[in-house]
């Protein structure tokens, strides 16, 4: 065979500017592995490019997205020592499905560098749900927010992928949690990933917040976005972390932005965007083992088959999966 399924986007605009065709399966080079893609996760960067609002300069069109993707070795010509052939490997970042063609195909050519074999068997609906959101939630407690056992944390976008995940590894991490969802009877799913105090969130919670930890929190992982940052400022404790992740309220900015009148003294502000070298310090094999365990709870929102991937980027622009959204292929 000599041709894969892939799923090429021209052109900004809907979910319908996604288009399944046939494409040469690529030849790898001796610093690449060849990987026969079993699943992807679906994330809100692709959202944001086949919306035609990432940078011309960080995206070349057409483009076989996807920033992520699980499968087996097909080949690595120089490596095939580390990279055996038939081996479970995951890739994310390096410009996957931005500067080069990306995960959301039946065959992806990505550098070694960020390749990850993965040992424990489960589920390819489960290791599609891995690489970046995992990344990302490490990458954010313990590189931006410097999380500590014993800290409190309060997740704005609890019900996310990452929020979710977040609060699966801090709690075991002996991190007591808190997480945010508009919806009410979003609770239970949060409490099942380890969240101990659910608040509903109007768009300015601090005033509850401050009723139920009245110092604030230690910790604050803001994936909501610019749309309710200032009021995550506000939980924070004096000396306390915020960092900003994710942006599911879909604005990428503030309309008027003061330091001064919105940073809280003495409380720090960064965010997190990981790359090769951070998803090469994400501990998979580690996370994957916890999940065999049962010890961390992994939560797949929807799977979805490639042919599907309209649906699948619908779902995902609606907010519709409460966890990650998986494409199998």
């Amino acid at each position: 065979m000599t041709t894969m399924k892939a799923v090429v986007m021209y052109a900004g605009g809907g979910p319908e500017v996604l288009k399944i065709e046939d494409r040469p399966i690529p030849t790898p080079t001796n610093d690449q592995v060849l990987i026969r893609v079993r699943a992807f996760g679906l994330n809100r960067s692709e959202l944001f490019t086949r919306q035609g609002l990432s940078p011309p300069t960080s995206v070349t069109l057409p483009r076989v997205l996807g920033i992520e993707a699980v499968g087996t070795v097909e080949s690595a010509p120089g490596h095939a020592e580390r990279f055996p052939r038939g081996a479970i490997v995951a890739t994310a970042m390096g410009g996957m499905g931005r500067l080069f063609d990306g995960g959301y195909a039946e065959y992806t050519c990505v550098p070694t560098s960020q390749c990850q074999v993965i040992k424990t068997e489960l589920p390819w609906e489960v290791l599609g749900a891995m690489p970046e959101m995992l990344q990302t939630a490490y990458g954010s407690l313990f590189k931006s927010l410097k999380l500590k056992t014993g800290d409190t944390l309060l997740i704005r976008g609890g019900t996310t992928s990452i929020g979710l995940a977040a609060a699966a590894i801090a709690k075991n991490h002996g991190v007591t949690v808190a997480a945010t969802s508009r919806n009410p009877a979003s609770g239970k799913i949060m409490m099942a990933s380890g969240v101990s105090k659910v608040f509903v969130d109007s768009g300015s919670i601090a005033e509850q917040v401050k009723k139920d930890f009245p110092s604030g929190f230690d910790a604050v992982l803001e994936l909501v976005g610019t749309t309710t940052l200032m009021d995550s400022l506000q939980c924070s404790k004096q000396g306390g972390i915020v960092c900003m992740t994710g942006m599911v309220g879909n604005k990428w900015s503030f309309e008027d932005f003061s330091p001064m009148d919105v940073i809280p003294s003495s409380v720090c502000l960064t965010t997190y965007d990981g790359g090769p070298e951070e998803f090469a310090q994400t501990p998979l094999e580690e996370f994957a083992q916890q999940i065999k365990r049962g010890e961390l709870h992994i939560t797949v929102g929807k799977t979805f088959r490639l042919e599907e991937i309209v649906e699948a980027h619908q779902t995902m622009e609606e907010n519709r999966a409460r966890g990650k959204i998986v494409v199998l292929t």
